[in-house]
């Protein structure tokens, strides 16, 4: 099992359109070189570049960087494992699970249905053998 570790709380975000690494740098308590690395390990991490390579972060990149600090930080994930959980909640929001109960139910009266008939039908064939 995980072991969690409570890190410092982080600032709100401010609601901006994009921002430079070192606002990021501060939002999510992890060092500029660190958001360079992460951004080569994980591809759902990839922000806007301009001239001169400079990066900007939106609102979901910063959101993205904060997940994966808690799955490496406060989680305890490796970076191979972290890569893989990110990528399953991403499918899970993508195509949410389909739970329909009311199914099993109609399943279940079918099948209740069907045992009925069946009982019907090898009385009728005591009566007349085929």
């Amino acid at each position: 099992m995980k072991q969690t570790v409570k890190l410092e709380a982080l600032p709100e975000i401010p609601r901006k359109r994009y921002f430079a690494i070192g606002e990021v740098s501060e939002l999510c308590g992890v060092k500029a070189h660190v958001l360079r690395y992460w951004e080569q390990e994980f591809p759902q991490l990839r922000p806007a570049k301009r001239r001169g390579n400079r990066r900007y972060y939106q609102q979901d990149d910063v959101q993205m960087v904060r997940r994966i600090r808690s799955l490496l930080y406060e989680q305890g994930y490796t970076i191979g494992a972290a890569r893989l959980r990110l990528k399953e909640q991403i499918e899970l929001q993508a195509h949410p699970p389909v739970v329909v109960p009311a199914v099993a139910a109609k399943n279940d009266s079918r099948q209740s249905e069907l045992r009925d008939i069946r009982t019907e039908l090898e009385a009728l064939l005591q009566r007349w053998p085929v």
